[in-house]
């Protein structure tokens, strides 16, 4: 099991520093490592970012990589989670032609089938959005396609929470806290 290809879901957490984003990418690079996505964004802790990065890979190449993202100065703790342990999502945008969804009854029940919206209808185009994993957003476009031609679709990479009531970065930061305040009391 340990050399079984899965889907990993990484989180690094980090000031927001230039330059990081590339240094992060190039460790799964040496290692022949494809990201699938990535997602930064604020996390919830002030001034802290998170980086969500998917990749498909063995446990040893997974746990090696996020140990050497960890000896990055400008990385404050990094994690790494099978899809059981976590709750993920990404959100899909699809740009078809209005007229080919007026000519279709089935739309409604499609859209409603799906969990999806409507975000924004006009004479010429129709764009849905779509929240959910990634093959339900991949069915919806296929849905689509067989009703007519879909204009545009981009998907959102995976944002994703862990189970656990709270991050584990967060118990990391107050371990930390606890050590330099000892420190400044020596």
């Amino acid at each position: 099991m340990e050399n079984e290809i899965t889907l990993y879901t990484v989180t690094v957490y980090s000031e927001n520093q230039v330059g990081l984003l590339s240094a992060i990418s190039s460790i799964f690079t040496r290692r022949s490592i494809s990201i699938w996505s990535l997602t930064v964004s604020a996390s919830s802790i002030e001034g802290v970012h998170k980086f969500t990065i998917t990749t498909h890979t063995t446990l040893p190449k997974i746990q090696a990589v996020v140990k050497q993202i960890e000896k990055r100065v400008d990385v404050i703790k990094a994690f790494y989670y099978t899809n059981d342990q976590i709750i993920h999502r990404e959100v899909a945008l699809y740009k078809v032609e209005t007229d080919m969804l007026l000519e279709s009854n089935k739309l409604e029940s499609l859209i409603n089938r799906h969990h999806a919206r409507i975000l924004e209808m006009n004479k010429k185009f129709t764009v849905i959005q779509k929240t959910g994993h990634c093959d339900e957003t991949l069915q919806l476009y296929e849905d689509l396609s067989k009703m007519g031609k879909v204009l545009q679709f981009v998907r959102s990479g995976r944002v994703a929470v862990t189970l656990d009531e709270h991050e584990f970065v967060d118990e990391f930061l107050a371990g930390r806290e606890i050590v330099r305040k000892q420190i400044e009391n020596n």
